[in-house]
């Protein structure tokens, strides 16, 4: 037990040190000589994407109930632990819950229980806000003298970040409409106009078409960025609430989006049954 104190101590002293000189670190001046460069390629490493909140491991992503507990549903079962989800420590600031309204949490369950069926994911439509950040494949951020554009791999998803307010969205989307301001070396993107279909994780969380999504980019260091959302949405939830991650620069000399259009990988999956001579 001494050992093990002894060694949690030398890291929460090496901790404290690099926590000040993150605080302290001036990025490097954008295009526009002021704000500070986010150009880069980033990515989430964490599991978001399964579960937003604290979770376990579990067998698969759909599990149905078996005579000693649950076990995959039939038609996630050749998955295998491919399709299991990894323990995730969460990314809910200050930790916690979601916090539902009942009748969003009963949704949400029945989501999770049905999540072959109904995950947008699974079907390639486009991940929605917050999601599109913490997806399991990079984005890339093109800022320049007075306009910012955020491209993802996933689906080719992108964004085009307001910097002066066009006013409300004039539909309502898989991506929404982001309006920027910069708050010193923090850019706060402020995020409106979905339909409400896009889901949060793989865990079945979701919202509605009155989410409203503040994002905040700020500078760490050469290689991380602090990202935080927060998300309100007073149809789905009893206040607002708000995630939190490093996102990590890909560092390697060739790095690129590459193209990732999955439309015709689900092809099968969503019209395979209209062929003249369906396949099993």
């Amino acid at each position: 037990m001494r050992r093990f104190l002894l060694v949690a101590v030398s890291i929460a002293s090496l901790a404290v040190p690099a926590l000040v000189n993150a605080e302290a670190y001036k990025a490097p001046r954008g295009p526009d000589g002021v704000h500070p460069d986010l150009n880069g390629i980033w990515q989430a490493l964490n599991e978001a994407n399964y579960d937003l909140e604290l979770h376990m491991a579990r067998s698969a992503l759909q599990e149905r109930e078996g005579p000693h507990g649950p076990v995959p549903a039939k038609n996630v079962l050749a998955m295998g632990a491919v399709g299991s989800v990894p323990p995730g420590m969460g990314v809910i600031k200050g930790g916690g819950r979601i916090p539902y309204k009942p009748e969003a949490l009963e949704k949400k369950q029945a989501n999770q229980a049905n999540w072959a069926e109904l995950d947008p994911e699974v079907k390639c439509y486009m991940p929605g806000v917050p999601r599109a950040t913490y997806m399991p494949q990079p984005f890339q951020i093109f800022q320049g003298k007075e306009d910012i554009f955020i491209a993802y791999q996933w689906a080719g998803a992108v964004r085009d970040i307001y910097m002066e307010d066009p006013g409300p969205p004039q539909v309502d989307s898989w991506m929404g409409q982001s309006v920027g301001r910069w708050e010193g070396d923090t850019l706060v993107v402020e995020a409106t106009g979905f339909h409400g279909q896009a889901w949060l994780d793989r865990a079945g969380n979701h919202t509605s078409w009155k989410l409203k999504v503040t994002e905040r980019y700020t500078p760490m260091s050469p290689y991380h960025l602090h990202y935080e959302a927060t998300i309100e949405d007073p149809e789905t939830f009893t206040e607002p609430w708000t995630i939190e991650m490093p996102l990590y620069r890909r560092m390697e000399p060739d790095i690129q989006l590459m193209d990732f259009k999955c439309p015709e990988f689900v092809e099968e999956l969503l019209y395979g049954e209209y062929r003249r001579k369906p396949l099993d």
